[in-house]
């Protein structure tokens, strides 16, 4: 029986993470996977080329977060991972929360607006496009904390518990729309968090922390939903080929384990990436306050030594 267009998935051998890792490629995905690093390339060297500097921290962050998503899509991890529930986390737990953070981390929206040349005056290119995208009321509304934190945990209830994601597995474009869903809701979950990228919603530090925490903690309920589950919740992995040799329940409690573990891991990430924005931030606007009072005598504090002189005349 051929499942949603990805082999013959009666047939496949016991799991081992050898076997998950053969090379097994979605054409989207690879497709997809390769536009993006040509694309990111691409601007890196026009930036170069005209003598401007770009860091190479980001450059790689970018890169092995796009080859995340070709780790659990262009492998048999995706043949696995339409019969197996565990297998199937592991893909969503990397493509949702992993391959976002390192994509975001690589900053492409910045790299973009400052490789793509300018139309001219009263033209719309590329890069004007983006700008106005990045204007948009659509943009500000799917990335603030209301539509982002609910979209967030719904991707995991509302899909798993309800008869739509034995819909969208039935199909290979359903699966893909899938996949393609849940890497889009981690983009705009984390973006506002810690992207590097500018953006419509740019709360302050604390409230990104909390932001974070407020979603982080559903995945680990939905984590342990399925490991103590008495009974298979998901159709589509209720049974699964002889040929494997698992047992449906026990399966999706590894599915839950995972689910929950993975759940801390862009937590601890997404926490020292802050740690580090919030310290560059600090560090720069005291540079910047260096600067203005070399420029006017350091006026600031001139006042403030005439008000503390101030008072201490008033006590006199």
């Amino acid at each position: 029986m051929d499942h949603s267009g990805h082999g013959m998935m009666t047939d496949l051998p016991p799991f081992t993470p050898a076997r998950g890792l053969a090379w097994s490629a979605d054409p989207f995905f690879l497709v997809a996977c390769l536009a993006g690093l040509a694309l990111y390339g691409w601007g890196v060297v026009r930036l170069r080329r005209r003598g401007d500097a770009w860091s190479a921290w980001r450059t790689v962050a970018f890169a092995v977060g796009v080859l995340t998503v070709g780790l659990v899509m262009c492998t048999r991890l995706n043949d696995y991972g339409m019969v197996m529930f565990s297998v199937h986390m592991v893909q969503h737990m990397i493509i949702s929360m992993l391959s976002p953070i390192l994509v975001l981390l690589g900053a492409p929206v910045t790299l973009a607006l400052r490789a793509l040349p300018t139309a001219g005056r009263g033209r719309t290119g590329p890069r004007e496009l983006l700008l106005a995208l990045l204007h948009s009321r659509y943009m500000r509304i799917v990335t603030h904390p209301a539509f982002t934190i609910p979209m967030f945990i719904a991707s995991l209830y509302v899909l798993y518990f309800t008869p739509l994601f034995d819909f969208l597995m039935g199909s290979k474009t359903g699966h893909i729309a899938m996949m393609v869903h849940f890497f889009a809701v981690g983009v705009v979950f984390f973006w506002p968090i810690m992207g590097v990228d500018p953006g419509p919603h740019r709360p302050g530090y604390v409230m990104r922390m909390l932001e974070l925490f407020a979603g982080m903690p559903f995945h680990a309920f939905f984590g342990i939903a399925l490991m103590m589950a008495s009974a298979p919740m998901v159709d589509t992995f209720t049974h699964p080929p002889a040929s494997l040799g698992i047992d449906a329940l026990s399966d999706q409690n590894a599915a839950g384990g995972i689910a929950w573990a993975f759940s801390e891991i862009p937590s601890v990430l997404v926490l020292i990436a802050l740690l580090f924005q919030w310290y560059g931030s600090e560090q720069r606007q005291a540079r910047r306050k260096d600067r203005a009072a070399d420029r006017d005598g350091d006026k600031e504090l001139e006042a403030y030594n005439a008000y503390l002189a101030s008072l201490n005349a008033r006590e006199g």
